[in-house]
């Protein structure tokens, strides 16, 4: 169920079964010479739908754009500010905590965006810990980073190794074009597997990593492996909801 497609009634009636809702978040940046730009977003976008079908839970509108400042060197990447998008979650978890929605499981497809979400997080549970004893149910707020789960990582290690890299990775270009499959050619990467290191601005990052990938060949990247990455990906969200105890409410 996507929360754009729903009528409020029918949020309303959802509300009386589930307190749950997932939300999608990634960044629109880029991913080097043959991932889209929206990958960081479309990974989470497609991985919440599967679980939230699989489960019938409610999902989100993704949140396209996030804190990517060290892409934009590269054309077509857009960033938030980290205290612009701690605005934006914030204002987005006080107005579903409003409608009584209590488990937001945020699903996160940009490692950029991390500490940012964490301090998103701190800074609306900051506000009730400051103010008046609660007089409402807690709202409790969860990370998933879609990549780090057990499955989609021994995938990504069994099958690229160390060319799955940092940036810019096989199995995340592989599961956007499971989902968007390419009508573009790909050049040869040179060299295949892109150097590692650390970077700080927007310029240090293109004068280090000159196509945009970090320790990675994605030129692996497939749609079959897509296919089996979009499955253990949606495994991993609904194995870490079972943990928590979200899964059924």
């Amino acid at each position: 169920m996507k929360l754009q497609l729903c009528t409020w009634p029918m949020v309303e009636s959802y509300l009386e079964r589930s307190r749950t809702i997932l939300i999608p978040i990634g960044s629109t940046e880029q991913h080097g010479p043959n991932g889209y730009l929206g990958t960081d977003a479309i990974c989470p976008e497609a991985v919440a739908a599967g679980v939230g079908e699989g489960l019938e839970l409610l999902v989100a509108p993704t949140i396209q754009v996030g804190m990517a400042q060290h892409h934009m060197r590269f054309p077509g990447s857009i960033t938030l500010r980290p205290t612009t998008l701690i605005a934006v979650l914030t204002d987005t978890i006080e107005s579903l905590a409003l409608h009584g929605f209590e488990q937001l499981y945020f699903i996160n497809g940009h490692g950029g965006n991390s500490a940012t979400i964490h301090a998103a997080f701190a800074e609306y549970h900051a506000a009730g810990s400051l103010g008046p004893a609660r007089q409402h149910r807690l709202v409790v707020t969860y990370l998933h980073n879609w990549w780090q789960g057990p499955r989609v990582r021994e995938y990504s290690n069994r099958h690229f190794g160390r060319a799955e890299g940092s940036h810019a990775t096989p199995s995340e270009v592989s599961l956007t074009y499971h989902v968007y499959p390419p009508s573009f050619e790909t050049a040869p990467l040179s060299p295949e597997v892109a150097p590692q290191g650390e970077f700080h601005d927007a310029d240090d990052f293109r004068e280090r990593f000159a196509d945009g990938r970090i320790g990675s060949n994605p030129a692996l990247a497939s749609a079959a492996h897509g296919a089996e990455i979009y499955r253990a990906a949606i495994a991993d969200v609904i194995e870490d909801l079972e943990r928590l105890g979200i899964r059924q409410d």
